[in-house]
C-alpha cells in the first residue's frame, strides 16, 4: 500500500486550483496536473478517486476556509451593521490573502460537479440567526434570501474583484479597495438593507 505525503497532497491541490482558475474545466487533466504538480499520475490517485472527486473535496476544502475565516470574531446576536462589517473584514481579507481560492470557489459553485448540500451548518445557523435577530429588531427589511445576499455582499465581492485584478472601468486607473471605499460601501448597503 502507498503512503500518503501532505506535501504532495498540498501542491497536488494547489496546482489544480491553480488550473481550473486559469484554464477552467477543460483545462485539468490527471495528466497535466501530475506534470504541474511534478508527481506521477498514480501518486494523484492515491488522494483522489477521479477527477470530479477532485474537484468536490478542493470545493469542500475551500468553503470550509472561507467559512471559518467568515465567522472569525463574528456574532450572529450583534447589531446588524456592526455584524455586516465583521463579515465583510473577514470576507475581504480572506480573498486578498488567498485569492486563487476566490476565484476556484465563484467558478465552481454553480457546477453539476459539486454538491453543495454538505455546507457547513454552523455557518448557514449563525447567518440565519444574524439575519433573523436583525429582522425582529427592526434593523432590516425582510427580503428574499437571493435578493438580500445580493444587496449585502455582491458589492463587496465586485471590489475585491476590481482590487485583485488592479483593474477598473475603462480608462481609469487601478482601484485600491481601502478603509475609506470599504465604509462608503458599507454605509451605502446598510442603507438600502434599512427598514
Amino acid at each position: 500500500m502507498r503512503t500518503r505525503d501532505i506535501n504532495k497532497e498540498t501542491v497536488i491541490r494547489e496546482k489544480a486550483i491553480e488550473m481550473i482558475v486559469e484554464h477552467g474545466f477543460e483545462g485539468l487533466s490527471m495528466h497535466k496536473l501530475a506534470k504541474a504538480a511534478g508527481v506521477s499520475v498514480a501518486t494523484i490517485y492515491i488522494y483522489f478517486k477521479d477527477r470530479e472527486d477532485l474537484i468536490q473535496q478542493l470545493y469542500a476544502e475551500e468553503m470550509q476556509k472561507m467559512v471559518e475565516a467568515t465567522l472569525r470574531d463574528f456574532d450572529p446576536e450583534s447589531h446588524f451593521d456592526e455584524g455586516l462589517k465583521v463579515q465583510w473584514l473577514n470576507r475581504m481579507n480572506y480573498c486578498f490573502e488567498n485569492p486563487y481560492s476566490m476565484f476556484f470557489t465563484e467558478q465552481v459553485k454553480h457546477s453539476p460537479l459539486v454538491d453543495r448540500s454538505n455546507i457547513d451548518t454552523r455557518f448557514l445557523n449563525a447567518m440565519h440567526r444574524f439575519v433573523h435577530r436583525a429582522i425582529e429588531r427592526n434593523e432590516i427589511i425582510p427580503l428574499p434570501v437571493e435578493i438580500y445576499w445580493s444587496i449585502a455582499f455582491a458589492p463587496l465581492y465586485q471590489l475585491v474583484k476590481f482590487h485583485i485584478a488592479k483593474s477598473s472601468m475603462p480608462g481609469r486607473p487601478p482601484f485600491i479597495l481601502d478603509e475609506e471605499k470599504i465604509n462608503l460601501t458599507l454605509s451605502l448597503v446598510i442603507k438600502a438593507l434599512k427598514p
